[in-house]
Formats: structure tokens, C-alpha cells, sequence
């Protein structure tokens, strides 16, 4: 039997029943494929359900402000995905009519939307052959074919771009996706099954007992520490805000002031911040650790009561209880959460 025979076999008795899934329609299909960027099927569902009950098209998506799409997609991280999914919208209903591009070359000019997206939306609702390229399809290759070029390597994603484009079934190209994609999130994973694969019997990997080294990498991601002391600025039943216009992380969500050290602060004194002259220093925070893909974050809040701080720019004052209208980082939602407590 054909290796993509094969999958599509094991796909058929052993694929997860997901709402993506049973659909042709691009917009739910591109919805579900930038959610489940970084992200796993267990977290992202809830969040895919949510956005499609919030818009069920994508003009309802257009028409909404981008304030309303980020709150939404609080807490799911890697917030510049839901900022293109957003801008994207806009593009498709006005340039396209509100009407999804059909081929890859076009959905792939879409931004945020890369080569395996393009390429995932193109095979799953118009059967364009085009083989996706993730980390489980990596996984599943570079195994069964004994593949030792680096997938961070430019020459290795070449090379398994093309692989992959050789093994895609010309008359089931999104099933076939669906299935390899699938083998490597439930069969094929880091730590595998392998007495229960069914490709065992021709994987090399396997005849090798060489199963954990692949895929290879040669890159390691460098990680940097970063110092964030937020300030609370309080009175009995109010805060003041900022939204974060930086390209940085959390980029155009609220947050607390700000005052970003080289190392950890451990005196109010410390902050030399002008917004806390006139306050009243009332309590530190214990310090939250937020883990990102490139960064480690460690977060103070330092909490001060204030009467009024006229003519504040980029500072919008708010009551507290409306501090869930807003859309902030999860690590904020930590701290609201512990001074709840």
C-alpha cells in the first residue's frame, strides 16, 4: 500500500471529529488555521468556537474594531495573529468583495497567512495540490524517509517542502494533508507509539532505533530575561491605563504604566518613574514569571494610590470593574486575579 494510502486509512478510523473539518468554507478553515498557529487543538477549539458565534462571516469580522477582536482572543497569545486576521478581513471585504481568494498564490499575499496556511486553505476547500508543511509533517518525513538535513535550515525546508510535494495524493490533496497532519499530532509524536504505527514496517527511523533523533534542529532559541515593574495607579474604585502601541510583544492591548529594568527592582525608590511623585506607595507584588517562545518575563506590580493625575497622555482612567471590558495581557489577568483572591 501507498504511503499516503496508508494515512489516509489510519485517518479515517482515528481523526479527532473537529467543526474545521466539516466544512469547504475558507473563512472557517483560515479562522481555525491561524488559531491553531502555536496553539493547541485542546486550547484553540474553545477559542474557535467563540469567534465563529462573534462572527459567523467574515464581514462580521471586518466590521468589528480591532479592540473587540483582541479582547476576544485574550489569553491565546501571539496576539500579532489576531491583528492580521483582522487587517486581513478588512483586505477580503474590500478588495475581494468579502469573497475568499481561491488559489494559493493568491491566499498566500494575504498577511499573515504563510506557505503552509496558503497551502492548507487551498488543499482542504478548492483540492489545489499543494502539500502543507508543519511541525508534525516534519516530524512524520523526516522519520519514516531518515531525513538528517536540519528543518531549521533553509536547504531543509526546501528539501522537505519538496518531499512532501512528491508524496501528496494528486486526487485527495486535503485529505491526504488532513491525515499526514493528523498522524503526526496522534501517532507520530515526539514520544511515539511505535508498536501500533502502521508505517513501522518501512520506517527507517524505526529500523534504526534512531526514532527520537529526528527531526534535527540546529538552532537553539535564544532566550533573554526582561523586567517589567508595572505600576498600579489607584484611587478607591479606579485605575489608568495605557495601550501598548510598540511593535513588541501585546502590542495594542492595555497594561498598567510601565517601567522596564535590566534587573529586578526591589524598592519603590528604585522605580525614578515621575508618575509616582505625587502618589502614596501602598504594597508590591509578589513576582509573576510569564514564559515566552524568546523571552523569560518577570513581573512586579508595584501599587500606589493617587488622587488625580491630570493632562496624563496616552493614559485613559477607568473604574475597576470595567477593567474586563479591555483587553490585556494574560499576565495582567494574573495579578487582577491574585489581588481578587
Amino acid at each position: 500500500m501507498h504511503f499516503s494510502d496508508i494515512l489516509n486509512s489510519w485517518y479515517s478510523k482515528y481523526k479527532r471529529e473537529l467543526p474545521w473539518r466539516n466544512t469547504t468554507s475558507p473563512y472557517h478553515v483560515w479562522l481555525s488555521e491561524i488559531i491553531l498557529q502555536q496553539t493547541r487543538v485542546a486550547q484553540g477549539l474553545s477559542y474557535y468556537n467563540k469567534f465563529v458565534k462573534s462572527y459567523p462571516n467574515i464581514e462580521d469580522l471586518a466590521n468589528d474594531s480591532e479592540d473587540n477582536v483582541l479582547k476576544l482572543w485574550q489569553g491565546l497569545g501571539y496576539y500579532s495573529r489576531a491583528r492580521n486576521l483582522h487587517a486581513t478581513a478588512k483586505i477580503i471585504s474590500s478588495e475581494f468583495n468579502g469573497v475568499f481568494p481561491e488559489t494559493y498564490d493568491e491566499i498566500i499575499k494575504l498577511k499573515g497567512v504563510g506557505a503552509y496556511t496558503a497551502a492548507a486553505i487551498s488543499s482542504f476547500c478548492y483540492g489545489e495540490n499543494r502539500a502543507v508543511v508543519d511541525g508534525n509533517v516534519y516530524r512524520v518525513l523526516s522519520r519514516y524517509f531518515g531525513i538528517s538535513t536540519p528543518i531549521d535550515s533553509t536547504i531543509g525546508k526546501n528539501e522537505f517542502q519538496e518531499l512532501a510535494q512528491e508524496c501528496l495524493s494528486i486526487e485527495y490533496p486535503g485529505e491526504h494533508n488532513q491525515a499526514i497532519m493528523e498522524f503526526g499530532a496522534l501517532q507520530c509524536t515526539p514520544s511515539p507509539n511505535c508498536e501500533t504505527c502502521p508505517l513501522r514496517a518501512s520506517c527507517l527511523a524505526n529500523a534504526n532505533s534512531a526514532v527520537k533523533a529526528f527531526p534535527v534542529k540546529t538552532k537553539k532559541i535564544k532566550v533573554r530575561d526582561r523586567y517589567f515593574n508595572f505600576i498600579v495607579l489607584s484611587d478607591n474604585d479606579s485605575f489608568y491605563i495605557q495601550k501598548r502601541v510598540a511593535k513588541d510583544i501585546w502590542q495594542n492591548l492595555y497594561q498598567f504604566p510601565l517601567k522596564e529594568s535590566e534587573k529586578e527592582i526591589i524598592s519603590p525608590f528604585e522605580l525614578k518613574e515621575s508618575l509616582v511623585d505625587k502618589a502614596v506607595f501602598l504594597k508590591v507584588s509578589e513576582q509573576f514569571k510569564h514564559v515566552l517562545s524568546h523571552q523569560k518575563i518577570y513581573a512586579k506590580f508595584w501599587e500606589f494610590n493617587v488622587d488625580e493625575l491630570p493632562g496624563l497622555n496616552g493614559f485613559k482612567k477607568i473604574k475597576k470593574i470595567d477593567i474586563s471590558e479591555f483587553a490585556i495581557p494574560r499576565l495582567i489577568e494574573k495579578y487582577l486575579e491574585s489581588v481578587k483572591n
